[in-house]
């Protein structure tokens, strides 16, 4: 039997370049591709994938929410994130998340093809270049700062995502299959856990945290 695959990235262009190479190890195979993690976890979900390789930052909805939901949802689905981000704050936040795995997009194939196997044994896959980070993390004598994001619902983290992406009310409730009122609710409840006042602030927080990029 194939380890089936989902691909979850933003840029199409990573999407074609690693499909082929997947699809001709042996005993794997490609099932789906997203451009974002709500995409990710629909496909997920219809393909009932062993491993969705993850990316962090996408538009609407992030690598580290859409690890979280997998997880909770679909426990045997193991999630290797393949980032440009290699500082601590990322790496820990999705292993935090449920992730696996995790490789720099600086690695060859061959190291991405060596993580699927290795997450598929029930084991963690970190690459050389990362294993540093979680070492610091780890040898920090305090928690990490990003204890208020846990105040907020898996919905809440959700709408922050998309107000600092810029997407107004209504696009959001659109996009959610809610009303206006609601988005206008979860907006307020989300600036007063976080004691933040203004949009722009809001905006800066999910970047610092890693929920959204300054490319959307």
């Amino acid at each position: 039997m194939h380890i089936t695959i989902v691909l979850a990235d933003d840029h199409s262009i990573i999407r074609e370049g690693l499909r082929p190479l997947l699809d001709k190890e042996m005993g794997m195979k490609v099932v789906g591709e997203a451009e974002n993690g709500r995409k990710a976890i629909e496909l997920v979900r219809e393909n009932n994938a062993d491993v969705a390789i993850m990316d962090i930052s996408m538009p609407d909805m992030n690598g580290i929410e859409a690890t979280r939901r997998i997880r909770q949802e679909f426990p045997s689905c193991k999630i290797i994130a393949l980032s440009v981000h290699s500082d601590n704050q990322y790496v820990a936040q999705m292993i935090k998340a449920g992730a696996s795995g995790y490789l720099p997009k600086s690695c060859a194939f061959k190291e991405l093809a060596n993580a699927v196997r290795t997450v598929m044994e029930n084991k963690t896959y970190l690459s050389p270049n990362v294993i540093d980070s979680v070492v610091k993390y780890l040898q920090k004598p305090e928690p990490t700062d990003d204890s208020e994001i846990t105040l907020l619902t898996p919905r809440e983290r959700e709408v922050l995502q998309l107000l600092a992406e810029g997407k107004a009310t209504k696009e959001i409730a659109s996009a959610l299959f809610v009303s206006e009122r609601t988005i206008e609710a979860h907006r307020q409840n989300i600036m007063t856990k976080l004691d933040i006042h203004s949009i722009a602030e809001l905006t800066k927080y999910a970047i610092s945290k890693g929920l959204t990029s300054l490319e959307y």
